[in-house]
């Protein structure tokens, strides 16, 4: 069964680059306390992803921190080394990249789909949410092959 809005967010360890290396982050030290939008992409260089669904985020980064939100993060099923080149190569300097390297995360949310028809195994879905304390107040999943509901303009505008 997949999160809903009002449900709190399961705890996982995923990974983030710190100091040149993969760094343990909790569930708790990304939400709790603090409001935050999470975008979620398939895959890291894909090309949805990188032309279009983190670009967004990083250009309305400003504008969406404005309405009162503390952190934006970025997670896919990669891995944290993946993840913080990706966040290089597309100057992501105002986003949280972090890596759900085993897909524990997406799997705990129920988000999880199945890419292995384009070698990719089981990845996540694309989607946006408002975290607020670690309990989800929006949640916008796409339709398989869609980029429309979870796009930085669209969370701006449901904020």
């Amino acid at each position: 069964m997949a999160i809903e809005e009002g449900d709190k967010l399961p705890e996982a360890t995923m990974h983030t680059m710190r100091d040149g290396r993969p760094t343990p982050v909790t569930t708790a030290e990304l939400f709790d306390g603090k409001k935050v939008v999470v975008f979620a992409v398939p895959g890291a260089f894909t090309p949805t992803c990188s032309q279009s669904h983190l670009p967004g985020y990083v250009v309305n980064a400003d504008a969406i921190r404005s309405k009162g939100i503390d952190d934006i993060v970025c997670i896919a099923v990669n891995d944290a080394f993946v993840m913080g080149a990706w966040g290089d190569d597309r100057n992501a300097e105002a986003i949280t990249m972090v890596g759900d390297g085993n897909g524990d995360f997406t799997k705990a949310l129920g988000l999880e789909m199945d890419g292995s028809g384009f070698g990719l195994g089981t990845r996540s879905q694309r989607y946006a949410m408002v975290v607020d304390d670690g309990v989800v107040s929006n949640l916008s999943v796409e339709d398989p092959g869609q980029f429309e509901v979870s796009k930085a303009e669209a969370i701006l505008e449901a904020l």
